[in-house]
């Protein structure tokens, strides 16, 4: 039973697709797994028609519908916009809701271009507004940990990063066109090479340059399910990328999302002259570190396991190795957006954020496009940042 004492924070959900039904279980849940100190509304549910958002709204459990999401922007008892819209929408989303001060919670990527993301940038600075870009993946308890032991020294000078992103959603050349095909959606490595150069940016900071080759693998997709229509790919299948951080480390990002009998291999590896680290999502509840010790014959990684000593895991579970999954991970992002609206801080992953992850990933664009390595600073001088 919700609290009267408590004020209410109202939400409204723009598309209830997949990562909009992750985003309403995640707000329904959040009170109830973290000591918040306001209640949650699901208040509205925007979708492309009046039927849809009708029905999902039931479904989900908000209190109404509309199929005019700027109506919903609009309404003044609204605080939080939660967008989960095709990419190509989300500036003029954004835009809006932070002209009528709301926060806003934005998936990833920000948006289709580098212009585009820079003025969401703008309206949200503009407005004062707190601002969240879906990169949950960094809401692993584990990571907190990580981090620690590299800013600490643990591992000694950090020398190398491997990060891979392969998946195999598009690995059926049937697989029709969508949002993720088309050139604004730029193709594996924006939709999944954001989310594994964001890691990257999380652990070792700024990326200085990079040099990328890319392929498109399926040449031809058919316009949609079914159809005997075929039409030409100009996205990448694949990206191989070589990076160097601002503190002379380097690396590799590879990304693929036709990866054979890969569903979620989300993995990096850290190498410093002292220790490593390595992580793979497909078993997110651990991470493996090495270090090494007197008696060389038991060397070797070890394993950790997710714990209520790697907080906020105890807000789900007290005992380690029962797990979470992928939509805890949201909903800790939740419980992160909340906090910081309320305390109005910002967040790692604002859309300043968003934007510095779009530049890296329109780089490794550009690098590929030219066959030669481009520096970061550089590139957005070119283009006017």
């Amino acid at each position: 039973m919700e609290s009267k004492n408590k004020p209410t924070i109202r939400v409204g959900l723009i598309g209830s697709g997949f990562m909009g039904r992750c985003h309403a279980n995640a707000f329904r849940n959040v009170s109830s797994l973290f000591n918040l100190p306001v209640n949650i509304e699901l208040t509205c549910l925007a979708d492309i028609n009046k039927t849809l958002a009708q029905d999902n709204a039931n479904a989900l459990g908000f209190m109404s519908s509309t199929d005019c999401w700027q109506d919903m922007v609009a309404d003044p008892n609204i605080d939080i916009i939660a967008i989960t819209a095709p990419n190509e929408l989300h500036e003029a989303m954004s835009v809006l809701a932070a002209s009528h001060g709301k926060t806003i919670y934005c998936e990833k990527p920000l948006s289709t271009t580098l212009e585009s993301a820079m003025r969401m940038v703008d309206a949200a600075k503009n407005a004062g507004i707190v601002t969240q870009v879906g990169f949950n993946f960094l809401r692993n308890p584990l990571f907190k940990m990580a981090k620690s032991m590299i800013e600490r020294g643990d591992l000694g000078d950090i020398v190398s990063f491997r990060g891979t992103h392969a998946e195999n959603y598009m690995g059926n050349p049937r697989q029709p066109h969508s949002f993720r095909t088309h050139p604004q959606g730029g193709g594996a490595l924006a939709d999944i090479g954001s989310h594994i150069t964001s890691l990257a940016r999380y652990f070792l900071g700024p990326i200085s340059k990079v040099n990328a080759h890319q392929k498109t693998v399926v040449k031809d997709r058919p316009r949609t399910l079914g159809s005997y229509e075929m039409l030409t790919v100009q996205v990448d299948d694949v990206s191989h990328v070589l990076v160097e951080f601002v503190s002379g480390c380097i690396g590799s990002i590879d990304v693929c999302w036709l990866q054979t009998g890969r569903n979620m291999h989300l993995s990096f590896e850290i190498t410093g002259t002292l220790g490593a680290i390595h992580f793979n999502q497909e078993r997110m509840n651990e991470i493996h570190v090495y270090k090494p010790i007197q008696n060389s014959s038991e060397t070797g990684f070890t394993k950790i396991e997710t714990g209520a000593q790697h907080p906020p895991y105890d807000q789900f579970c007290p005992a380690p190795g029962h797990h979470i999954g992928f939509n805890d991970l949201k909903v800790i992002e939740v419980a992160e957006l909340i906090n910081a609206m309320l305390n109005n801080e910002p967040l790692f992953t604002d859309f300043q954020e968003g934007y510095q992850v779009q530049r890296i990933i329109d780089a490794m664009q550009s690098s590929a496009d030219t066959g030669q390595w481009v520096s970061i600073k550089e590139y957005i001088k070119y283009n006017g940042k």
